[in-house]
């Protein structure tokens, strides 16, 4: 299993752009799937984004088609979320999380589907 820990939130007005960053460690990186989530307080968490173990295949919830995008370093164990147009509805805190997929399922993603994940990294967008 994975270790993961989330970086790159903070304080961003409407309309601005922000990149997070989730950094693991541990064996056969590129064997695992990445989800990121997002959760604010008092409601469900919602499922964003996926990005397969060959950094390729890639999934989006509607809420952020277009103006989010994930993709993965994998010889620096990072995988990435790009946010723009930023909305004060995505204030959250937003975690990566992994599922393990072996060396048959690297074309896959379910934005659904992970095991465990990070300590999360706060994100306000706001005036």
């Amino acid at each position: 299993q994975l270790q993961l820990v989330e970086s790159g939130g903070g304080l961003v007005q409407p309309g601005g752009s922000l990149t997070l960053s989730c950094t693991a460690s541990g064996f056969t990186f590129a064997y695992y799937a990445i989800v990121w989530f997002r959760q604010a307080p008092g409601k469900e968490r919602e499922g964003i984004s996926c990005v397969g173990g060959e950094g390729v295949t890639t999934a989006y919830a509607d809420s952020v088609k277009g103006r989010f995008t994930t993709s993965r370093e994998n010889t620096k164990n990072t995988v990435y979320l790009r946010m723009s147009n930023l909305k004060p509805e995505d204030t959250a805190t937003y975690y990566c999380a992994q599922r393990y997929t072996g060396y048959s399922g690297r074309h896959d993603c379910t934005i659904q589907e992970y095991d465990s994940w990070g300590q999360g990294t706060q994100v306000t967008v706001s005036v």
